[in-house]
Parts: structure tokens; sequence; C-alpha cells
């Protein structure tokens, strides 16, 4: 191999590294509820920690779209169900492509035009790209979104170099299927293609372009799901519910709290040494997601349930329904104090630099927020079945997670 084929494979290795790169950080959803969350935090949190430590790069490590309550519009519902369907699509078709490639080297079969490339001269990254939007959508990380426009913009580089090294390969043979096929995407029609290589500006304004593309379309998302979110204002507190159904007794259920002393003193005791604002999260007491709220028991802390192939495999497969029903768990009959009639309210001290003004301003990115108790009350009666304090930081301790 010569020195320049030497430096295109290198290119190609580099890119390759970044692109696990960010399956990595995306797969993050699926790591941190498994038996090795512990030793991938070990590696990942210091570098959450480090961008959450500054106002300047704390953004990248929010989320910009509901993860742990059901979507509550039907425009939010439909994205969260359209990203199991890209990471599901994209994964089939890379596989698929991938397979045809290695046969086709196998069999010294030339260019690859058949199947998928008969009609796109990259149908791999184009999979790689529609699981990768699949996975941002799952796993909603300002930190993941950046890291795709990167991943993107790369794999568009390692596509224009492989065509410069097949048109030099193939000579003509490689330039009829340049110009009648889509790079990424079905062409309608032919046209004259070149596999030139990118300029250097161009490229930095591309790249640019992206970023800056992808970290607004995440803050627009973001603007509109918290503009949209079940909250409620309750004798000074904001109530947010997981489940829609929920929306019709959240004041009854906060209110009948409030009225126990024991409950009312915790939360005086938040609002004097705090001064700012509280968020209770209403929820079902076996609600699967509660742990990233605040550290309610150790049952919670889904890395020690050893379930992660069937908890993942519900999330992507039941997109919504997975929070109503799934890893909630089955009650039986609905007895007096099952699960089913019970609610668990999740109390959280909401800290900021600027005044707090509005029930949105919870959900400021570079918003402190401290979790201080529970308290379970029952469905229907109101009656108060357990108030317990919790740890400052979450079931993952000091993991910076979702807010919604």
């Amino acid at each position: 191999m010569n020195q320049k084929d030497s430096r295109k494979g290198g290119r190609g290795y580099l890119i390759g590294g970044l692109a696990l790169v960010y399956f990595i950080a995306a797969l993050e959803i699926v790591i941190m509820i498994s038996p090795f969350a512990f030793f991938f935090y070990s590696v990942f949190n210091p570098i959450l920690l480090g961008l959450n430590g500054s106002a300047w790069t704390r953004w990248l490590t929010a989320f910009f779209l509901p993860h742990m309550i059901v979507p509550p519009t039907p425009f939010l519902i439909a994205l969260r169900v359209l990203g199991s369907v890209l990471f599901i699509a994209g994964a089939l078709i890379f596989l698929v492509c991938a397979a045809q490639v290695y046969i086709g080297k196998i069999f010294k079969w030339g260019v690859a035009s058949r199947g998928l490339y008969a009609i796109v001269r990259h149908p791999q990254y184009t999979g790689l790209a529609m699981a990768g939007i699949g996975l941002t959508i799952l796993w909603p990380r300002f930190l993941t979104l950046m890291f795709l426009a990167v991943m993107m913009f790369l794999y568009y580089l390692l596509a224009k170099d492989e065509e410069q090294r097949m048109t030099r390969r193939f000579a003509e043979t490689y330039k009829d299927y340049l110009e009648g096929t889509g790079m990424f995407l079905p062409r309608l029609r032919a046209w004259r293609a070149s596999a030139q290589g990118p300029i250097l500006w161009k490229v930095l304004v591309v790249l640019v372009g992206l970023l800056g593309g992808a970290a607004l379309v995440g803050f627009g998302l973001r603007a509109y799901t918290v503009a949209h979110l079940p909250l409620e204002s309750v004798d000074g507190i904001d109530a947010m519910t997981v489940l829609p159904g929920d929306l019709a007794v959240e004041q009854d259920l906060l209110k009948a709290a409030l009225n126990d002393p024991s409950v009312a003193q915790k939360v005086r005791s938040m609002q004097t040494a705090s001064g700012d604002r509280i968020l209770a999260y209403v929820v079902p007491v076996n609600y699967i997601m509660q742990g990233m709220i605040a550290d309610t028991g150790p049952e919670w802390r889904l890395f020690q349930r050893h379930q992660t192939f069937a908890m993942i495999s519900d999330y992507i497969l039941n997109p919504v329904g997975h929070l109503q029903g799934g890893h909630m768990g089955h009650a039986g009959p609905m007895m007096h104090n099952s699960p089913d009639m019970q609610r668990r309210i999740i109390f959280v001290e909401v800290s900021a630099n600027r005044p707090l003004t509005t029930s949105g301003a919870d959900f400021g990115i570079n918003d402190k927020r401290t979790p201080g108790f529970f308290v379970d009350v029952h469905l229907h009666t109101g009656q108060i079945l357990q108030v317990q304090d919790t740890p400052k930081g979450t079931g993952w301790g000091d993991v910076p997670t979702p807010m919604f």
C-alpha cells in the first residue's frame, strides 16, 4: 500500500472511530440501564460533569424532547414513534447493504450496483444516518444531537473520498453509475455528477451550518416541549403529571398531600431554604423512570434490575405505551392499596441565578434541581400512605438526567 492509500485508509478509520464515539454516546440509554452502567459512567460522567460545570456548555448535557413523560401533543407522539421507526429501518438498511458489500468482495462482483445500490450510491451511510436520527430522538441529549451532525458531515466526506477512488479505478463504468444515481437519496433524473473532492472553505461552511442548524432544531424542539408540558400550579407548587390520565386528579392529589402536617412542614422547609420554586412530579408508584427524577429506592436504579434487553425492546417497539404500562408492571386486581390505586408525588427544589417567575422556568437549562422527598397518596381517597426523604442526587448519582 502506498503512502496515499495509507493516508486514505487512516482517514476512514478515524471517521469510523468518531462515528463509534457517537453511537456510544447515543446508546447511553441502553448502557445506563445495563449492569455495565458503573463502568460506563466512570469514563463518561466526568465528561458530562465537565460540560455541566460551565454555563457555556451545560446545554450539551440537557435534553430537548420528552423522555420521562408521555409526549403531551400529537406532534411529539408522532416524533417519538418516528424515532423508533427510523432506528429500526436504518439499522436494517445498514446491515443488508453491509452484507451485500462483503459478499460482493468475496465473489469479486466489482462495483456494488444491485439492490439499494442501484438507486443510491451510499445506502449504508443513509441507513446509518436514519438510525442515528432515530437514536437521537430516543435519547435526546443535545450532546448526541451535535455528535450526529458531526458524524453525518464526516460520512459525507468519506463518501466523496470513496467516489474519487472508484472513479479512478473503474473510470467510465463508475462515471455512468455516478450520473444515474443519488448520493444518499434516490435521484429523480440523471444529471452530470462529479466525484471531485469538496473545497476546504466550503467544507468548513457546511460543518458550521450543520452544527448551527442542529442546535437551532434542538432548541426549537425543547422550547416547544416546555411550552406544552402538562403543568399546573397548586398552592405555589408546580405540578407535572407523567401520565395524561392523571391530569384530572393532579390538583386533588397534591392538595391532599399538602394537608398532611408532615408534608406541609417539609415543603415549608424547602421553600424557606431555597426561596425558589418547587416542582412536584405526579407518577405511578411503580413508574419505571422515577429513578431519573430522584433516588426513590434501589428497585428504580434500572442498572440493578438485570432486565436490559426486555426494557430496551419495550422502549423501542412500544414508543409511548412503555410509559403507561409495560415496565410499570401489572398489579393484578385493583385492590384498595394496589399500585394501580396509588400515586407518588416527588418534590424537587428548583433554584437559579435569576428570578423564577413562571412554571416554565423550572426547566431552564442552567437551573439547579435538588430532590427533596416523596409522598405516596391513594388515588381516590387522598390517604397518605408513605412520606420518605430522598438523597440529593438521582438513582444514577450526579449523572445529568432528563427534566421531562
